[in-house]
């Protein structure tokens, strides 16, 4: 679904699944609710899995019910889709035919209260904090790519970016009298993160000293040797590098900085709202994946201070009143 709204056409209208209405929604997507192009696209291309499902089957969108629903899961499992794949397809169409309804296309949403598949829990990679300190100390500061990459590395930790609000950053969004990084995030909203005085003192000096030898061309923060910005591959590639430099076999991305800033600030005792903001979730349940690491700082401090974990705890006597 990669074409912009247009008008149907005369044959559309008798179509199992009319393009012009795909095509409506994805630009409401796009220009009303704000949302990436990648994440148009990722819709568009569940809406051609059901725009193929419902030609095989020949049965036309306003027929959709429990039943049709229930053959397209299945209809999706047949064609490979995981568990993750499924619940997100599954959400597209959610999402979709509840616009058609406010559109007066259909008269309910048959998918509604329809069930995603439950997808298992996987902890995302975390960096230690001394693994965090092997990556920062692996880029050569005696280059000015090794300057330029030592920061790059300095501000995905500190603030928690994601790759592409690290590769979009531009010079003036970094308020370095203040300490603070604006950041740019999904659907275009902003979030203003502190920064730490080593990332306020690395990115300093960078912009200062090292970012002007690459003779900047376009006006990003991070510049390849060409003067224009860093691509996600490259910074992507430029992790795997430095992660090998430091000993680290744990397979790690860009957004394993991302999830350690998040995990090491609730083992610090931060409360998951300010790390909500702090990331620039949208949904707290989003947040709620790092949960674990309070869980396992509850154990830790249970174990330390309960009468009954403690290793040098004497029994109380037999007959006596512990209080």
């Amino acid at each position: 679904m990669n074409r912009s709204h247009v008008p149907p056409s005369p044959d559309e209208t008798a179509e199992s699944f009319p393009a012009h209405l795909a095509w409506a929604w994805l630009d409401s997507l796009l220009f009303q609710r704000g949302l990436s192009r990648n994440t148009v696209i990722a819709y568009g291309q569940d809406l051609d899995a059901l725009r193929d499902f419902l030609e095989e089957a020949a049965l036309p969108l306003v027929q959709l019910d429990d039943e049709s629903l229930l053959l397209y899961a299945a209809w999706l499992r047949r064609r490979g889709d995981t568990n993750r794949s499924l619940a997100r397809r599954l959400s597209s169409l959610r999402s979709f035919l509840g616009w058609c309804v406010e559109e007066g296309i259909l008269p309910s949403n048959p998918a509604a209260l329809m069930s995603a598949p439950k997808i298992p829990s996987l902890l995302p990679e975390v960096l230690s904090r001394e693994e965090v300190l092997a990556m920062l100390g692996a880029p050569d500061q005696t280059a000015k790519l090794g300057r330029r990459d030592r920061t790059m590395l300095e501000l995905l930790y500190a603030a928690g970016m994601r790759v592409s609000e690290l590769i979009g950053l531009r010079p003036l969004d970094l308020d370095l009298q203040r300490g603070v990084v604006r950041i740019v995030g999904k659907g275009n909203k902003e979030r203003h993160v502190p920064l730490h005085d080593e990332a306020v003192s690395s990115a300093a000096a960078y912009l200062n000293n090292t970012r002007p030898l690459f003779c900047p061309i376009q006006d990003y923060v991070f510049l390849n040797r060409s003067g224009k910005g860093l691509t996600r591959q490259a910074v992507w590639k430029l992790i795997k590098r430095y992660a090998l430099a430091a000993g680290i076999r744990k397979n790690i991305s860009p957004h394993t900085f991302r999830h350690s800033f998040a995990t090491h600030l609730l083992e610090g005792g931060a409360d998951l709202r300010s790390v909500q903001l702090l990331l620039g979730h949208a949904d707290l349940n989003a947040t709620e994946l790092y949960t674990h690491v309070q869980s396992d700082r509850l154990k830790r401090i249970h174990s330390m201070h309960h009468p009954r974990s403690r290793i040098d705890s004497s029994p109380v006597p037999p007959g006596e009143n512990p209080d």
